[in-house]
């Protein structure tokens, strides 16, 4: 049997907004397993929390970069450990120095870190390790994308902004289309909705097996909670997969700026056709260390 710790129920307390008791009875049910544990509770209906990442906690920026001709657009993230660095000039000067940099690369992290560095000899990772001499504070270049249009448009939006093309979340949507005016905008307002909906893919037939099967696993455990027949319960399922995929796949969505139509039949309306897209939420799944646990620990020694 797994060891259930504070910080574990904690964790998942924070992940799923269930209650203390609930959460650690989802983790002694599930020994110990997190997703398992997250998974118990949705199917019990004491979590909210559907397709809830890890907390974000890292500090530091994600730029959004285009090119001047539209056809390229990267994210870059670069961490550090205070939200007080990432105001801080020299910091968001590098990032945008960084950005420009991962444009001339394939645009993952291997190939940004190891490019010449803009502000003179070595790398972009030496770059980096300077920059951390100099302020003071540790910093990572986390993650990087990059997505192409060669025949059509790259549109970016950052979310929070803290300075130019810098902020709390970045997008890149990117469509095919002849208009690029036309294009480039409507990449922009469904970059704006991807930031408000974090979708899970694009289409359907992107979306990861395992998070399907995961999904329907959860569902069954569900609707046969309810009593009904096999073939009443097989007809449920289907229908709220079919209610899962409006929530998670970029195209089923409702399009937030005319909940009447998918932000698929929006872009078809445009004379466009979606190519991808890419979403970086700062410190998406990395946590920082917690406060102690001493209280909850006792709370739930006296109530085991």
């Amino acid at each position: 049997m797994a060891q259930i710790t504070a910080a574990l129920v904690k964790d998942l307390r924070d992940r799923t907004g269930a209650g203390m008791m609930d959460a650690k009875k989802a983790l002694v049910e599930n020994d110990g397993d997190m997703e398992a544990a997250v998974d118990w509770l949705r199917a019990k209906g004491l979590s909210k929390a559907a397709k809830k990442s890890g907390r974000a906690a890292a500090d530091g920026l994600v730029a959004a970069v285009v090119s001047d001709d539209g056809k390229s657009g990267v994210l870059v993230e670069l961490n550090a450990e205070t939200d007080f660095v990432a105001r801080n000039e020299k910091f968001q000067t590098a990032l945008k120095q960084i950005a420009g940099v991962a444009m001339s690369t394939d645009g993952s992290v291997e190939a940004v870190a190891n490019a010449p560095s803009p502000a003179g000899d070595g790398t972009v990772g030496d770059m980096i390790t300077a920059l951390v001499a100099t302020i003071g504070e540790n910093m990572t270049l986390r993650r990087t994308a990059k997505i192409d249009a060669p025949n059509g448009q790259v549109a970016a939006y950052v979310h929070s902004a803290e300075a130019e093309n810098m902020g709390k979340i970045g997008v890149l949507v990117a469509l095919e289309g002849a208009d690029a005016a036309k294009t480039a905008e409507a990449g922009r307002k469904v970059a704006m909705h991807v930031a408000a909906t974090s979708p899970a893919s694009a289409t359907v037939a992107d979306l990861d097996p395992e998070l399907v099967e995961r999904e329907r696993q959860v569902l069954t455990d569900q609707a046969r909670e309810s009593g009904k027949p096999d073939n009443v319960i097989e007809k449920m399922i289907e229908g709220r997969l079919q209610k899962f995929y409006k929530e998670v796949v970029l195209v089923e969505q409702p399009f937030v700026m005319n909940p009447d139509q998918t932000v698929g039949k929006y872009i078809e309306e445009q004379g466009s056709k979606l190519i991808g897209f890419v979403i970086f939420k700062l410190g998406e799944g990395v946590e920082k260390a917690e406060d102690n646990f001493a209280a909850e620990v006792a709370s739930m020694t006296s109530g085991s």
